[in-house]
Formats: structure tokens, sequence, C-alpha cells
């Protein structure tokens, strides 16, 4: 694939996952809907409660609200991979914060979904190093298994599929985030498998997909290739 591609790729698609287009969530402000509204039940479990607990206890008497990331992490997680706002007015009572501040912070981190995901929520890295490793072919593969475009979910909502900007590693590109797991190195036939796995209730293997072990040279090392010399390498014989 030409760089023009890639560009042209880009530019067509945009700077901004903020697309709904690319599976973003659309404006930053809320329009209610049947399924995410105040209304909405949330409230957390017993067991979170206690997790709220303790992180609240991670902050000092005065900046309890410094929490509200990872608060707003844990409702999210409870209610399924997304945030709705009736989660966040929960967090802000809880954090005895302004509801808007709250919303600010869900709305600056795209990390938080504010609309319904599927159970396995694929979010493919669309920007220049994955690019130029194939994630044009990697979004074709998931879109024509599940039936899917970017920002929709399946029928069974169990997936789902976003293009989200760079996710941090470059070097084993290209690659998707599931859930909490990265999956490297893909062709098609990898994101393929893991597909399945995921449909038949298995864990795929997580990390790269090329045989290497992390991130070291895909053709082999280039550098510590031999055994650390001993103490002493180097120093004169006299010292």
């Amino acid at each position: 694939m030409s760089l023009r591609t890639v560009l042209g790729t880009v530019i067509r698609r945009g700077l901004s996952t903020s697309k709904p287009v690319l599976g973003g969530g659309g404006l930053a402000v809320h329009r209610d809907t049947p399924e995410n509204n105040p209304n909405t039940p949330f409230s957390f479990s017993a067991e979170n409660l206690k997790r709220v607990d303790v992180i609240l206890a991670n902050y000092p008497e005065g900046h309890k609200t410094a929490g509200v990331i990872p608060i707003l992490d844990l409702a999210q997680r409870q209610n399924g991979g997304w945030l709705p706002i009736s989660a966040m007015n929960e967090v802000a009572r809880i954090l005895d914060m302004p509801k808007m501040r709250v919303y600010e912070v869900a709305t600056f981190y795209t990390m938080f979904q504010r609309n319904p995901v599927g159970k396995h929520h694929i979010q493919l890295c669309g920007t220049t190093p994955c690019q130029l490793c194939g994630a044009n072919k990697i979004q074709a593969a998931i879109e024509k298994k599940l039936n899917i475009k970017p920002g929709h979910l399946t029928k069974d909502k169990q997936f789902s599929l976003e293009i989200v900007e760079c996710l941090g590693a470059c070097v084993n590109a290209p690659m998707v985030q599931i859930g909490d797991d990265y999956y490297e190195d893909l062709k098609e036939k990898d994101i393929i498998s893991i597909i399945d796995q995921l449909m038949a209730g298995k864990k795929p293997k997580t990390g790269p997909y090329s045989g290497r072990h992390a991130a070291e040279p895909i053709s082999g090392l280039t550098s510590l290739s031999s055994p650390p010399p001993g103490p002493g390498f180097g120093v004169r014989d006299d010292l």
C-alpha cells in the first residue's frame, strides 16, 4: 500500500473517532434515547460499592472527586461495557460533584462508551502505522465476518466494531483491542480465528500472532544476541 493511499484513507476517515461512522459517540452532548436516559436503571452492586470504597480510600479528604475516572470505569464494566447517563449521574451523587463535571470526563476520554456496545467490542487501530501494515484488510475481514460496519452491533449484540486512534502498539501493527486484551501482528485469518473462538465462548491467545514473543524485531534480534559478558569484561589486566 502506497503512502498516498494511506494518507488518502486517513483524510477520508477524518482524524477524530467522534464520528459515528467510525464507531465514535458522535456529539459530545447527550440526547435521550429509549435505552439511554436519566431513568435508565442503574445502581452499583453491593460488591462494586465495596470497590468504590477501596478506590476512594486512595484519595485524601477534600479530593475524593479525583476518583471519578476509576469509578466511571467500574460503572461501565458493571453495565456491560457502556456508560448510560444514569450511571454518570450516580457517580456524581456518590462523589458529591456536579453532574456536568462527570459528563465532561465521560465525553473527553474515549475509553468511555456512551452508547451500547457488543459483549465483544472490537477496537481496530486505524492510524498510519496500522494502515501501512494492513489495517484496512483487517477491517474488511471483520465487516465481512460479522456483517456490520463501524459503529454498529451484530443482531445478537455479541459484537461491535469501532475504528480508534493509536493504541500504542505500533511496532505490532496491525492490531485490535477487544475488551482489555490486545491482539497484534494480525492477518485476515488471525482476526477470523479470534472472532470464531469468541463466538464459541473460548479465550483467544493474546499478544502477537506473528510468532514473536513481544515487540522484538520481527526478523530477529539485532542486539543482545549473545550471552552477556561476565564481571570485569573490558577492564585492564593490571587493574
